[in-house]
C-alpha cells in the first residue's frame, strides 16, 4: 500500500504508513501502552464511508468494517477480537470494561446502550470511541496503570465528562488526580464550531468560560472552543496543566483526512479512538 501524507502537528505524532494514525508523545513514552486516533484513510469501505470507516451504524458493509478494524488495530499493535466499543448518546455515563467485554461491538453485540466513556485497568481490553467531530479524551494514570476514553460532544463537554472521568478513575481504581495524564483529540476546533444562542449559553454559564472559549459573532452566531473547555474542566478536576495535551488539529478544516460531520452534512464514516494497557 502507498504511504499517505498527514498533517503535520505540534502536539500530536502523525504515523503516515499505509493505515495512518495520530497517537499523544506523552503516552508513547509507556511500553506498556498502546493507542491512536485513527483517520479516515487507509480503510476498505466505499461510498460515503469511504476508506477507513469504524462504525457498523453508517450503512456500510459488515465486512469492511470488521477489516477496517482489523487493519487500525494492526497498525497500533492491539487485537480487533480484544475491542471494547462505546455505546454513545451525547450523555455522560461511564462503564469499566474488564476482560469479560472482550469484542463487544465487534464480534459480538455490545449488550448495553447509552456509554458515552470507558475505563479500565486490565490488560489487553482495547477501549474504543467514535468520533466525527466530537472532542476525543484519553486518559492515563501510569502509577497505577488505569486507562479509560470519553467521547465529548458539545453536550458531554457542558456535562463535565471529562471530570467525572476523572473522578471514577480516581475513585474506582485508586488514582491520584496529579497522576493522569490526558490527551485531548482531533475534532472540530475554535475556528470551526460556530454554534446558536441555546449552545453558546450553556458554555457562557459554566465557572470554567473564559474569553479564551467563546466569541459573539455578532449575527445572532457564536463560536465555542470545546479543546479550551475541556482544558479547564480537566484543570478544575484536578489535572495538572502540563499532563494535558490538546490537538492542534480541526477534523472540519481537514475533511480529506478526518471524518467531519460538518464537512459531509452527515455522509460520513466514524474515526476511532483506542487506548490499551499491556501485560
Amino acid at each position: 500500500m502507498p504511504r499517505i501524507s498527514l498533517p503535520p502537528s505540534r502536539t500530536l505524532t502523525p504515523h503516515p504508513g499505509a493505515v495512518p494514525y495520530y497517537t499523544f508523545p506523552a503516552f508513547d513514552v509507556f511500553p506498556f501502552v498502546r493507542h491512536g486516533f485513527s483517520t479516515r484513510l487507509g480503510g476498505v469501505s466505499g461510498g460515503d464511508c469511504a476508506s477507513m470507516n469504524l462504525s457498523f451504524g453508517r450503512g456500510d458493509d459488515p465486512a469492511c468494517v470488521r477489516e477496517n478494524f482489523g487493519r487500525l488495530c494492526g497498525a497500533i499493535g492491539v487485537k480487533a477480537e480484544n475491542v471494547v466499543v462505546s455505546a454513545q448518546e451525547h450523555h455522560t455515563n461511564l462503564y469499566n470494561a474488564t476482560a469479560a467485554d472482550r469484542g463487544r461491538g465487534i464480534t459480538r453485540e455490545k449488550g448495553y446502550t447509552d456509554i458515552d466513556g470507558l475505563l479500565t485497568d486490565e490488560p489487553d481490553v482495547v477501549l474504543c470511541t467514535q468520533y466525527a467531530d466530537c472532542v476525543p479524551l484519553f486518559f492515563l494514570d501510569p502509577v497505577r496503570r488505569a486507562a479509560a476514553l470519553s467521547h465529548a460532544g458539545w453536550r458531554g463537554t457542558a456535562a463535565r465528562i471529562g471530570a467525572l472521568t476523572v473522578e471514577r478513575l480516581c475513585g474506582d481504581y485508586g488514582c491520584r488526580r496529579e497522576d493522569i495524564l490526558v490527551g485531548v483529540g482531533p475534532s472540530i476546533g475554535f475556528c470551526c464550531f460556530e454554534v446558536d444562542a441555546p449552545v453558546f449559553e450553556a458554555f457562557a454559564g459554566m465557572a470554567e468560560f473564559g474569553p479564551s472559549c467563546g466569541r459573539d459573532d455578532r449575527n445572532g452566531k457564536y463560536h465555542v472552543s470545546l479543546w479550551e473547555m475541556n482544558r479547564r474542566i480537566l484543570l478544575a478536576a484536578g489535572v495538572r496543566e502540563e499532563h494535558i495535551t490538546v490537538t492542534d488539529l480541526c477534523t472540519r478544516c481537514h475533511p480529506d483526512v478526518f471524518w467531519s460531520h460538518r464537512a459531509t452534512g452527515g455522509r460520513r464514516g466514524n474515526l476511532g479512538a483506542f487506548l490499551s494497557l499491556t501485560a
